[in-house]
């Protein structure tokens, strides 16, 4: 008897087709959580240097002060917009407010989690983040 390996995992998370609204929504919340833990980090480690001095927190300031740090806070503006707005939308989800009517289920069941207020909010926080990107991008890239 030959046993097959489970080949699911992390090959699955690169390979998202077939996701449905509510997943993709699941996944960037989770992404832009991870975006802005590795922000923070690496915030509170650059403000840590000017224990160091006020020339070493200078030197550290000036490496992000180029387009590859520029690119970096467009990440985390992106990222804390998303999570915030989409965070309310949880928020009220799980408050009970865009749950919407329960409904006798019927051959086929189709899941009516994701409602379609949950939907507008969720399109709602992908717009404003990309307002504010564009914002940002306007400010750090534009002259």
């Amino acid at each position: 008897m030959s046993r097959k390996r489970h080949k699911t995992g992390i090959k699955a998370w690169l390979k998202p087709y077939g996701y449905s609204l509510e997943r993709w929504s699941y996944f960037f919340q989770r992404v832009s959580g991870v975006v802005l833990l590795l922000y923070f980090i690496g915030h509170v480690i650059e403000t840590g240097t000017i224990t160091g001095g006020f020339e070493v927190w200078l030197n550290t300031l000036n490496f992000t002060q180029n387009p590859f740090g520029h690119a970096i806070l467009l990440i985390v503006i992106l990222s804390g917009t998303f999570h915030a707005i989409n965070g309310i939308r949880l928020y009220l989800t799980h408050q009970g407010y865009l749950l919407g009517k329960p409904e006798r289920p019927e051959y086929p069941y189709y899941p009516k989690s994701f409602s379609r207020a949950q939907r507008v909010c969720f399109w709602l926080s992908v717009s404003i983040a990309l307002v504010f990107f564009l914002y940002g991008f306007n400010i750090l890239f534009g002259e």
